[in-house]
């Protein structure tokens, strides 16, 4: 449990797989540092953290903001010094905003969702790369690790339950900002991978986890993991990415799925139609 003794791994968000990563992240021996835009989320994290024997330092900040970023950024290098890691959860559905399929998304839906799920992880990187060049590099000769947040609705779409155009084009827009970045940094010695998980018990996740069809679509979809992934299957793959035991991974996207994206699903049986 110390595979990431001795790092600095920044966290963007505060609840479901962003808390699970930043709880293993610190237990694996990081020293955390959380950034929310919900102060009391973060405080509260980074308190459990720290209670429970961990390093973990938090701010609040709105990350469609770049001058909060910057802040955000730079209070977790003052604090630790460097940033080694970063895991860009940080982001949500636009179901809120009036996302659904592309006939009847109105452009400030489209815009707004961009945004949350875009937009946001853009920004963290820029401020988080321009630190990461000028550090030195750490003990396995490179100068950090950055996972994004994609998700299966963009490469192995369910629109069947699951169309929301807007937020499938921000996920697919994040799996190539990831290519393009890698080949960038390469010469940096920067790492860049995106993992995609399936259907996952999140606070993001309270519509599908109310809905029987819902949930009788994920569990054929994802069999492995049964209805609803757990949030620490993804906070798994985020200690991997950031830790040298993925040291010459990058490009590269990974679907922690459940089987999602290689599952036959059945029709739903009756009484559970769509």
């Amino acid at each position: 449990m110390s595979r990431l003794a001795g790092r600095v791994c920044l966290v963007t968000g505060s609840t479901g797989i962003a808390a699970a990563a930043a709880r293993r992240l610190a237990a694996e021996g990081a020293d955390t540092f959380v950034v929310s835009r919900t102060a009391d989320h973060a405080r509260q994290l980074a308190e459990r953290i720290v209670d429970a024997g961990g390093s973990c330092g938090w701010t609040a900040a709105e990350l469609s903001d770049e001058n909060a970023v910057d802040a955000a950024v730079s209070a977790c290098v003052e604090r630790y010094g460097r940033i080694d890691g970063l895991f860009s959860v940080a982001g949500g559905s636009g179901r809120r905003f009036g996302d659904g399929p592309i006939h009847t998304v109105g452009r400030d839906a489209w815009e707004r969702t961009l945004e949350l799920n875009l937009t946001t992880q853009a920004l963290v990187c820029r401020s988080v790369v321009a630190r990461m060049r000028v550090q030195e590099p750490n003990g396995s000769g490179t100068r950090g690790s950055i996972l994004l947040m994609g998700s299966v609705t963009a490469t192995d779409p369910a629109p069947e339950f699951f169309a929301t155009h807007a937020y499938a084009a921000a996920k697919g827009a994040i799996n190539a900002l990831m290519t393009t970045m890698a080949a960038a940094y390469l010469p940096d010695r920067i790492r860049v991978n995106v993992v995609a998980p399936g259907l996952t018990a999140t606070p993001m996740a309270r519509r599908a986890a109310g809905d029987a069809a819902i949930r009788a679509y994920g569990a054929r979809k994802q069999p492995l993991a049964g209805d609803m992934m757990d949030p620490d299957e993804i906070a798994h793959a985020a200690v991997f990415f950031l830790s040298d035991e993925s040291r010459t991974i990058t490009g590269q996207l990974l679907k922690v799925d459940g089987g999602w994206s290689v599952a036959s699903v059945s029709p739903l049986p009756d009484g559970l139609n769509p």
